[in-house]
């Protein structure tokens, strides 16, 4: 395991089914901000679940569709950033990410989102990152724009949410558009 330093007290690091207990604790700080927009963790309620949800992704990183990690700061698990899927094949992602209260405003979410970014596309060689989110989540599309990302349009009333119909915006960012702003 290691971990990639975000700030002088965050880091980022893999986010495994062994830390269940600690993923659960986080979720249930988290849940305000994370239940509107992330369906895992609507549903990771009971260390059972959370376990599962962990295992999920654990799963995918091992078949190659996706990753999970997780951002500490001071030594408490306060959000992560994921790969919601990836496609190595088809040159295709998905990024995602979610904080409790105590991890956002200190630009971890955006570190993390731009180490994310540089492995899919400097070491994986994908050709496109994708970025869903809800009109109403004005915290998530700035950090598409902060990371350099489109907005390609709405899906309109894509996803159910507590029996309403939500809108679903999609951004993304191409590798030449990243290579030319690292330039």
């Amino acid at each position: 395991m290691y971990a990639v330093p975000l700030a002088p007290d965050a880091e980022l690091r893999p986010l495994e089914p062994w830390q269940a207990e600690e993923f659960l604790a986080h979720i249930d700080r988290a849940r305000a901000n994370t239940d509107p927009w992330i369906p895992w963790a609507t549903r990771t309620t009971d260390l059972a679940s959370a376990r599962a949800t962990l295992q999920s992704y654990a799963d995918k990183q091992a078949a190659d569709g996706g990753l999970l990690y997780g951002i500490w700061r001071a030594g408490v698990l306060v959000g992560g950033v994921m790969f919601v899927q990836f496609d190595a094949a088809a040159g295709n992602c998905e990024i995602g990410v979610w904080a409790e209260p105590a991890g956002q405003g200190h630009g971890l979410i955006t570190v993390a989102v731009r180490r994310l970014i540089a492995y899919a596309f400097e070491e994986r060689g994908m050709h496109r990152i994708s970025w869903y989110t809800s009109p109403a989540n004005l915290r998530s599309q700035a950090v598409a724009q902060r990371v350099g990302m489109s907005l390609d349009g709405t899906l309109r009333e894509q996803f159910l949410y507590n029996g309403v119909r939500q809108d679903s915006q999609v951004w993304s960012l191409l590798a030449r558009e990243w290579q030319s702003s690292r330039s």
